[in-house]
């Protein structure tokens, strides 16, 4: 199934059969796990399966319950029904629902605690507050009416005592975006714990960088589109996908840049899911202005300074990812100097304080070069930059496995780093010039 898709214009059993796969295939249900529905505007509830396998869904194995009670499909509509119809009669604004039992989501649901979406800049604006439904039968009335009197307080999202999650949303984009979000921050708190103790912002931190983002760029006249332009569009929605597939980016955060002429450049837009991520809509923003009618990400202006004070850097990528994050929130030491390929593209990664990232702050651009292609910025995101998208990506996954070993050393004992004597031998050898 061809899941870079207009969403918006799918049938909800193709919507449920995509979102479906792309949770199976992130490793966030098992074959047997989780449900997903639709309620479309008759009224109708379209609804996943029971016993089929999640990882070869097809449109034609959804089950539609029509508003009158009838049922249509191939198989039995999910076990976990009564929830689903629960909730949607109580609360009109949620038009979608995914239920699943992702690994980080069902640690803290086994440990009767909700994760703190303060741990990252934008997860409590995407997630907004956790409830919280205690244990009840699965499939049964009673589990039906526990997690509807959460969702009756305002929630999208709670948490099953030793079951799993429920997220709602405006549609199901709105809800695999929330889903995804959760899941990332419990994963970003537990690996965190691995490596240090993570921290979380105060929602006056939160404000903050909502509030200090600028007015958007002017719009220009007329968009020019050569085929040099058109070729970057398309290189950075492969990158963007790549990235989603890997785990590396997720639906509501991941922004990528390439620089087109002089300082001109293009850039991926806000409130896009980035699996859906198409050509077209793609930012161009040459003289200091964007292409009409379209929105760039809220980073443009980090961006523009960057590719303006380093011309040796043609590319920026801007994301979350697991591992790096664990870094991240706890502000433990980021020692690249684990294997030499790590240390030869990476060399030093600096952390910096969250803030430093706010607009017209100069540390960012000033620190990242080509000796110095990353940084980590507390409790928001890593910034990488490089010549080329493709040596950018690399040095992401790079950094990205860097991470990973380091998480997954901490239960062995402390990590031995390559001496300072190795370095500079390795410096003579591959950094020459």
């Amino acid at each position: 199934m061809n899941d870079i898709l207009n969403t918006s214009l799918m049938h909800p059993r193709e919507q449920v059969a995509l979102v479906m796969t792309r949770i199976y295939r992130r490793g966030l249900t098992t074959t047997s796990g989780g449900n997903i529905s639709v309620m479309d505007a008759n009224g109708d509830i379209w609804i996943s399966p029971s016993a089929v396998d999640k990882g070869s869904l097809q449109p034609s194995d959804i089950v539609c319950i029509r508003k009158d009670g009838t049922i249509e499909g191939l198989h039995k509509p999910s076990s976990e029904f009564p929830f689903h119809r629960a909730i949607y009669a109580i609360r009109p604004d949620i038009k979608a629902i995914i239920h699943a039992h992702p690994p980080a989501l069902v640690s803290f649901s086994i440990a009767r605690t909700i994760p703190d979406t303060n741990i990252l800049s934008q997860a409590r604006q995407v997630c907004g507050a956790i409830g919280y439904a205690e244990y009840e039968l699965p499939g049964s009335e009673a589990l039906g009416a526990k997690i509807a009197s959460e969702f009756t307080r305002g929630y999208k999202a709670v948490i099953m005592e030793n079951h799993g999650t429920v997220v709602g949303g405006d549609d199901l984009m709105d809800a695999f975006q929330r889903f995804e979000t959760l899941e990332f921050s419990a994963r970003t708190i537990l690996y965190g714990k691995a490596v240090g103790t993570p921290a979380y912002l105060k929602d006056s931190d939160v404000d903050a960088f909502e509030a200090q983002l600028p007015e958007p760029l002017p719009e220009m006249k007329v968009a020019e589109y050569p085929s040099d332009e058109r070729e970057k569009r398309s290189e950075i929605c492969k990158i963007v996908h790549r990235a989603c597939t890997q785990g590396l980016m997720f639906s509501s955060y991941g922004t990528i840049s390439v620089r087109w002429r002089d300082n001109d450049f293009l850039i991926t837009p806000t409130d896009v899911s980035r699996w859906d991520l198409k050509p077209e809509d793609i930012v161009q923003i040459r003289n200091g202005e964007r292409e009409p009618g379209k929105m760039p990400s809220r980073t443009t202006y980090l961006h523009q300074e960057i590719y303006r004070k380093h011309p040796e850097i043609n590319s920026i990528i801007i994301t979350q990812s697991p591992y790096l994050m664990a870094f991240s929130v706890t502000g433990a030491s980021f020692n690249v100097r684990t294997i030499p390929e790590s240390w030869i593209f990476l060399q030093d990664v600096h952390t910096l304080d969250f803030g430093t990232q706010f607009a017209g702050r100069p540390e960012i651009p000033d620190l990242v070069s080509k000796n110095n292609p990353a940084v980590l910025i507390k409790n928001d995101c890593v910034i990488v930059t490089g010549n080329k998208l493709l040596q950018t990506f690399d040095y992401l996954e790079v950094a990205e496995f860097s991470a990973k070993s380091l998480v997954m050393c901490a239960p062995i004992g402390a990590m031995v780093p390559i001496s300072n004597e190795q370095v500079e031998e390795l410096r003579k050898a591959f950094l020459k010039g």
